[in-house]
Formats: structure tokens, sequence, C-alpha cells
């Protein structure tokens, strides 16, 4: 399985951005996705996950009513829309895929290799 992440950059505090992550070498269907982050000098942490259909969806209270994670399934992609991005929202973002319904890091068996999302105040 590789997964490709892809969309990060640099935007101004309040700024949206979407991140896309592919997946490839499996179907698609058959993995929960998740998304984590990484902020320098910190460990990563969860941010979403979305089941294999795209009706179970869970956030990190933080980014709960600003992102949102969403699937496309006929094009093995899911994705993380990001709104109100504040400097604390800067890190490395990573998409994960996990055979099971998973929000901690050590449940999922694939990883991409992440996108860096920089938020300017």
């Amino acid at each position: 399985v590789q997964l490709q992440a892809s969309g990060g950059g640099l935007v101004q505090a309040g700024g949206s951005l979407r991140l896309s992550c592919t997946l490839s070498g499996r179907t698609f269907m058959g993995y929960v996705m998740g998304w984590f982050r990484q902020a320098p000098g910190k460990e990563r942490e969860f941010v979403a996950t979305i089941s294999k259909g795209g009706t179970n969806i869970y956030y990190e209270d933080s980014v709960k009513s600003r992102f949102t994670i969403s699937r496309d399934n006929a094009k093995n992609t899911v994705y993380l829309q990001m709104s109100s991005l504040q400097p604390e929202d800067t890190a490395v973002y990573y998409c994960a895929a996990s055979t099971v319904w998973a929000i901690r890091e050590h449940e999922y068996n694939y990883w991409g290799q992440g996108t860096q999302v920089t938020v300017s105040s």
C-alpha cells in the first residue's frame, strides 16, 4: 500500500487549505482513513478519521468545528478540508490507513509521507 499526500502550503491565519491523500496498491474501501499531524517539537497527534464507507467520522476536539474529512472511494482519495486555520495548526500532516476503525497511531498500518502546513499570523 502506498499513500501519497498533497495540498499543504503556507496560508495566513483564518485561511483554508484542502489536503488530499491517494491510496494505491490495495482496495481503498478496505481501509479506514485517518489524518494525523506533528508540530515542531511535539508528538504526532490524531486529527480525524473516516470509516470505510464514509458514514462514521470522528474528530479531535480542537478541529471539530473547522476541519472536514471526506473520502471519494471512486478516486481512492481521502480529503481534509481545513478552514479558519490558526498558527497552532502548523504541522506536518500525515494520512494513514487502517483495516479497522482506529483513532490511535499504533492502530494504523500504512502511512503517507506527510505534507507541510504552515499558518502565519
